[in-house]
């Protein structure tokens, strides 16, 4: 339904991540940021066609790394291209208005082998707040992986105006999953 994709829309915000000490190219086509949320208490996966991520990370030195996470919002995809532009308009994304969800790293720590807990900023349809994730960083193929999760509540953001805020149809809880993979 078109609240599922205001919800994915979301999501999509969360989508941002990872570590610094030197600048990373990150693969697109290797890369994702997605969003899951429930529809009628039906689990439901929307990813976002269009984000950048600029990573600067040094395995060596976590503590001195910093990450910055673009997403356009209008580039959700719910699968459905109704649903498309319904996750776009005014109640979800205002997508006209509010083009692009960031995410800014404010620190990223060591939290054990191949384990990092980054905390910085989400800005979704021009709310901004503090968030923390855990995030997993390996090394495949001479490129870094990053994979988290990012819990966020949607109508913390906005998302879901008017009659969407009712969380029957739509729940509140979303979670940003990305993969991203640079070298």
């Amino acid at each position: 339904m078109k609240t599922l994709n205001k919800i994915a829309l979301t999501s999509l915000l969360g989508v941002s991540l990872i570590a610094g000490a030197a600048v990373l190219k990150t693969d697109p086509a290797k890369s994702t940021v997605s969003a899951t949320f429930k529809q009628m208490n039906v689990p439901m996966d929307a990813k976002f066609k269009k984000f950048t991520a600029t990573i600067d990370y040094d395995a060596a030195k976590p503590d001195a790394s910093k990450a910055a996470v673009e997403v356009e919002t209008a580039s959700l995809d719910m699968g459905d291209a109704d649903y498309n532009k319904e996750v776009a308009k005014k109640e979800w994304f205002n997508a006209a208005q509010f083009p692009k969800a960031t995410f800014v790293s404010s620190a990223i720590k060591s939290a054990g082998a191949g384990k990092l807990t980054v905390t910085g900023k989400l800005t979704i349809k021009g709310k901004t707040t503090d968030v923390s994730f855990p995030l997993t960083v390996k090394t495949e193929g001479g490129k870094q992986v990053f994979d988290g999760a990012l819990p966020i509540k949607r109508l913390a953001y906005n998302i879901g105006e008017g009659e969407w805020k009712d969380t029957s149809m739509v729940a509140d809880d979303v979670v940003i999953k990305f993969h991203i993979v640079a070298g």
